[in-house]
C-alpha cells in the first residue's frame, strides 16, 4: 500500500519530493501528494520528511 502525506502536517517544503526515486510526489496548492499508481512504498520519502507528515498507507 503507497504511502500517505497528512495534508494538515505537510508544509510544503519538498524534501520528500527530492527524496522520491520514481518521482511520484507532486506539490498542489502548497503541499505534497504521492500519486499512489507511481509510487513503490520503498519509504524514502518519508525518511526525507522534516514534519513526519508521511506515513504508510
Amino acid at each position: 500500500m503507497a504511502h500517505k502525506i497528512d495534508p494538515e502536517v505537510c508544509v510544503g517544503c519538498g524534501a520528500c519530493k527530492a527524496g522520491c526515486p520514481v518521482e511520484a510526489i507532486d506539490e498542489k496548492d502548497g503541499k505534497c501528494e504521492i500519486d499512489p499508481a507511481k509510487c513503490v512504498d520503498c519509504g524514502a520519502c518519508a525518511g526525507q520528511c522534516p514534519v513526519s507528515a508521511i506515513a504508510a498507507g
